[in-house]
């Protein structure tokens, strides 16, 4: 039997026509950690979304791989996507304290009653302002956002007056609400969020300050006894979707822009209208389970202020020394929130 034989200069052209159509059917998988249940509005009505049109919009080149339980613990998420343990995730800044100092910009209490219109000025202000400095170094900054207003929760009694909250143990996420938490006079537990419920029912602590979708996200609703709307918000929590570096730099510059489009302000609104949406059906919960609620009174709310007036000089003073007006970072996410306000 005869063997046809291959010259080499067939054999490399019959290569060198393959790889075209190689590299349009290449996929980048981008493995993504979460570190909230998978059923938290963080993941299914953001994450899981907002990679279903990653994969749309680049035709399936790059799709997320969702991980069936986070690859680290929560507060070591930043590092975990740098490094490569993941190549897409979302994190708290606060979580890591000390390590961001720009984020609390938007953290301070009374910056507004919905997620959706400041997670836009954070976005706009972070892109005009923030980016430059560079806090995120070594990751992708894909968009950032806040949750819905903090409120008060508790397992002990109405909350009606600083003398109420006074001496008790209340679960923060780190950032600007342990400040805010000092400051009117509780002992703040820094732990990731996934905790709470533990915590409360081992009486370790005595509340938890959240927005009012967590109460159903992380079960506690049958723990609360009782709860405190503040008007405007008692602080807020900053967020970020970051991606792995190496591996986005692995994705074509024309995919890159793709995911971009949906990434930043589209990223930062959609992430704001699910937690507002949360915040409704979290607070459905709440009245549905009979737990009493009370909205924070104009002296209540006077008390707060009297207390926590001083955390933004003290922020600015602090961002000083990185170059920062954060003056004029203030000024900038309030005016940009007073521009939706009248849209």
């Amino acid at each position: 039997m005869r063997h046809r034989q291959i010259v080499p200069g067939a054999l490399a052209l019959a290569f060198t026509l393959a790889m075209p159509f190689a590299a349009a059917n290449a996929q980048t998988v981008l493995n993504t950690s979460v570190w909230v249940p998978h059923t938290h509005p963080l993941v299914a009505n953001v994450t899981v979304p907002f990679c279903k049109d990653i994969e749309g919009a680049t035709q399936g080149r790059v799709r997320c791989n969702l991980l069936p339980k986070a690859v680290v613990a929560p507060p070591q998420t930043f590092d975990a996507v740098r490094d490569g343990l993941a190549d897409l995730s979302f994190t708290v800044h606060g979580y890591t304290p000390g390590r961001f100092a720009l984020t609390d910009a938007v953290e301070f209490p009374f910056m507004g009653d919905t997620s959706e219109a400041l997670s836009v000025a954070y976005q706009r202000v972070h892109d005009r302002m923030l980016a430059k400095l560079d806090e995120h170094k070594g990751v992708r900054v894909l968009g950032v956002w806040t949750h819905g207003p903090g409120q008060i929760f508790n397992t002990k009694r109405a909350i009606n007056s600083l003398k109420d909250i006074e001496g008790m143990k209340i679960r923060v996420g780190g950032g600007l609400v342990n400040d805010v938490a000092k400051a009117i006079g509780t002992v703040p537990m820094l732990k990731p969020a996934p905790e709470s419920y533990e915590l409360l029912a081992q009486g370790v602590a005595d509340g938890v300050f959240f927005p009012k979708e967590a109460p159903v996200a992380f079960k506690l609703v049958p723990l609360i006894k009782h709860a405190t709307y503040v008007p405007g918000g008692l602080y807020n929590v900053s967020f970020v979707m970051i991606a792995n570096e190496a591996k986005w730099n692995r994705i074509s510059q024309a995919d890159r822009d793709a995911i971009m489009k949906l990434s930043g302000e589209a990223l930062a609104r959609r992430a704001g209208k699910a937690w507002d949406a949360a915040d409704v059906r979290g607070e459905k919960a709440m009245r549905d389970a009979g737990i009493p609620i009370v909205t924070a009174s104009p002296q209540f709310v006077a008390e707060i202020k009297s207390r926590t007036g001083g955390l933004e000089q003290a922020w600015v003073d602090k961002v000083k020394a990185k170059g920062v007006d954060g003056a004029a970072v203030l000024r900038a996410v309030r005016a940009e929130l007073a521009a939706a306000a009248k849209k």
